[in-house]
Parts: structure tokens; sequence; C-alpha cells
């Protein structure tokens, strides 16, 4: 599970070894905020957690990274190798074998 925002900037801090009032002072803040951004249920913008990570000695670095698909590309490209009346073939055998599953799962339900 990914770090929350608060739980970086603790861990920098403590990892710095700094008070929550040395990393205010070094942010130009109080030490109350520092709590606050802290919290579990804290939510900054990007810029204020970059920058209280630099002020304890870390950086924040976001990734831009293509999304990873939940298609499976190999079972698309191996049906595309067969030949269409191959590709309806498979997809009748598929329908007979959803729609006995479904008779058999509606029995099982009863009424």
């Amino acid at each position: 599970m990914p770090a929350q925002p608060g739980q970086l900037v603790k861990e920098a801090r403590r990892g710095a070894g700094l008070t929550q009032a040395e990393l205010a002072e070094r942010l130009g803040t109080k030490q109350p905020v520092i709590a606050r951004l802290e919290s579990a249920r804290s939510n900054p913008l990007f810029g204020t957690l970059r920058r209280a990570l630099r002020a304890s000695g870390y950086d924040l670095e976001a990734v831009l990274r293509p999304a990873r698909s939940s298609v499976d590309d190999t079972m698309i490209a191996a049906n595309l190798q067969l030949a269409p009346a191959e590709r309806l073939e498979r997809f009748r055998d598929s329908y007979r074998s959803l729609a006995g599953l479904t008779a058999k799962a509606r029995r099982r339900r009863g009424p």
C-alpha cells in the first residue's frame, strides 16, 4: 500500500532527526502546522509535500507511466491467428459453456 502524504513527511522528518518544531522552523511555520501535515487525513498540495520533504533532506519524484491493461493481449493475438470461422466456433463454444453455467447457477439458487 502506498504511503500517505502525512506518513511520508513524518518518516522524512524522523529520518533527518528533526522534531516537528525544527521542521516547522525550516519551513517558516509553526509546529501545529507540521502536526496537521503529518496526520493521516492530511491532503497537501504536491508542492507543499515536496517542500516539507526537501526541508528534511529528502526529495519527492512523481513519475508518469502508462497504465497496465486489464486485457490479455496474448489471448487476443492468439485468437487473431485463427480463421474467422474458427473464431466464431470458439465464440459459440464459450457462449454454450456460459449458458450452461448460468442454468446450473439458477437451478442451485432455486425459484
